[in-house]
């Protein structure tokens, strides 16, 4: 599970031009407006990240002109990219004077990484789910197989130049929803992002799985595999993508016995196998730039699913699929609406 707040240490605090109250912090390589004066480089602090969804609480209210929404029946303040006097702002900073009122300890020092998401009653945020994505639940996303979300590579500032002694392939991210089609000793099943779902007629996962014919194919493979990809199109996140009916993007295909991903090459021989389409590679072979801030720059850019619609940014994979993280075109999120 991501941290969507944690303890990390202030790397940097720079001027705003033009600007008299406030200055940008740089926590890993993610910025975030604060008032003047208020953190110094070195200090420890609590970071909330972007899709945060912070509970009802006093020491929030100060977001609820900008950020408060409802999360189903839930009230809180959601985190999101926001431009002030011309900079990106990314999250949240707190004190640690913050966990004062939660059960985290520490001796004299906190420590870096620590995860207080918990503590602090964060959630992550997730849109409105239409009835036909979200189904009837049959139990919880199988043990047997993982989740699909990447981390963000703001994230792994540290990692950054171990990182770029390698060569990757580079995908474009898809805005829409993530759905994982399982086989595993003979049961054919379906899940959503956090759920495994019952087989219904309505039900868009079910129907893509039938449109494709997963339940026969997977079956006549006797593999325990778990295709992985993104559903888009009509009545998926406003269809940014212009298409007709849904259509599905395969990223990942994931060994269920060997717990691991298949290599790029044997997850597009099966894809071929079984007439599915993988998401649009937009670089075969790539190098790392020098800085994650140029990477930023390089997931903004058109879609190749459609020529008039930004991406969402890019998954950047070795080619044998252990390593993978994802840029998230800063340009698409500041468009954001929901």
């Amino acid at each position: 599970m991501r941290k969507l707040a944690s303890i990390q240490i202030i790397k940097d605090i720079r001027p705003i031009e033009g600007a008299d109250n406030i200055e940008v912090a740089q926590v890993n390589s993610w910025n975030v407006v604060v008032k003047k004066g208020e953190y110094k480089a070195g200090d420890y602090c609590v970071y909330c990240e972007i899709d945060s969804f912070l509970p009802i609480r006093p020491e929030y209210e100060f977001l609820r002109k900008t950020s408060y929404k409802k999360m189903g029946d839930q009230e809180g303040f959601r985190l999101k990219s926001i431009r002030l006097r011309g900079v990106v702002s990314q999250g949240l900073l707190l004190p640690t004077s913050a966990l004062t009122t939660t059960d985290y300890a520490y001796n004299d020092m906190p420590c870096v990484g620590d995860d207080v998401t918990d503590l602090l009653g964060v959630v992550k945020y997730e849109p409105p789910i239409p009835a036909e994505l979200s189904g009837v639940a049959k139990g919880q996303f199988p043990p047997f197989l993982r989740k699909t979300d990447e981390e963000r590579i703001q994230n792994l500032s540290n990692e950054y130049e171990d990182m770029r002694k390698e060569r990757y392939y580079v995908t474009e991210k898809i805005d829409g929803t993530s759905g994982t089609f399982y086989y595993k000793d003979g049961v054919f099943g379906v899940c959503s992002r956090n759920l495994e779902l019952v087989e219904n007629d309505s039900n868009t996962y079910w129907k893509i799985a039938h449109q494709y014919d997963l339940p026969n194919r997977m079956t006549i493979m006797d593999k325990n595999i778990a295709i992985q990809g993104e559903v888009y199109g009509e009545g998926i996140q406003g269809n940014k993508y212009k298409i007709k009916g849904q259509k599905l993007a395969v990223f990942n295909v994931f060994d269920i016995d060997k717990q691991e991903k298949m290599s790029v090459y044997d997850m597009t021989k099966l894809c071929m196998m079984f007439s599915l389409t993988p998401v649009p590679i937009i670089d075969g072979d790539f190098t790392l730039p020098n800085t994650i801030e140029e990477l930023l720059q390089y997931a903004e850019g058109k879609s190749k699913l459609h020529p008039e619609t930004e991406r969402e940014g890019v998954v950047i994979r070795s080619h044998d699929c252990k390593v993978s993280f994802k840029a998230i075109s800063n340009k698409f999120l500041l468009k954001q609406k929901d």
